[in-house]
C-alpha cells in the first residue's frame, strides 16, 4: 500500500508499507520507508508566463497575429524586462528564457504562443536565427 503525505516545504512524502503485515499480538506495526522528494513548480507557473504549444492556424487568425509587429535576431544573449504584458508568437527558432535570479530556464520554440507578464525580467538566449510576431497587451486583454 503506497501513500502520499503533503508537506508545504518539501512537496510530498511517499511511503510504501509492506504487504506482509508484521502485526503481532502486542500490536507492533511493520516498518515503512519514507522518501522525501522536492517538488518544484514549473517556471511558467511561478512567473505567470502562459504558453500555448503548436498553436492552430484558426487561433492565430482569431488573434490577428499576421498584423502584429515582427522582430528578428540571430545568435545572442539579451537581458530583457517587460514594462507591459506582451503576447509573442514564435515563427522561427527557439529561445531559452532565464528569469532574473534563477538558474532554471523555460524553452519556447517555433509554433509557441507565449504571454510574458508586465514587470517580468529575464535573460533571453538565442542559439540561431529567430523570428517572432509580438503584440503589447493592455490589462484585461486576452
Amino acid at each position: 500500500m503506497a501513500s502520499m503525505i503533503s508537506s508545504p516545504g518539501l512537496g510530498y512524502f511517499s511511503f510504501k508499507r509492506s504487504s506482509r503485515s508484521n502485526n503481532s499480538v502486542g500490536g507492533a506495526f511493520s516498518p515503512c520507508a519514507v522518501k522525501a522528494m522536492r517538488v518544484e513548480k514549473p517556471l511558467e507557473e511561478l512567473y505567470s508566463v502562459r504558453v500555448e504549444r503548436k498553436v492552430s492556424p484558426e487561433r492565430l487568425t482569431e488573434l490577428g497575429v499576421s498584423r502584429w509587429s515582427v522582430w528578428k535576431t540571430g545568435k545572442c544573449k539579451l537581458p530583457w524586462d517587460w514594462q507591459v504584458d506582451q503576447l509573442v508568437y514564435i515563427e522561427e527558432g527557439e529561445v531559452r528564457v532565464v528569469p532574473e535570479g534563477s538558474e532554471r530556464y523555460m524553452r519556447f520554440v517555433a509554433g509557441d504562443l507565449v504571454r510574458y507578464p508586465k514587470w517580468f525580467e529575464a535573460d533571453l538566449y538565442f542559439n540561431g536565427p529567430y523570428q517572432e510576431r509580438y503584440s503589447f497587451r493592455a490589462y484585461g486583454d486576452d
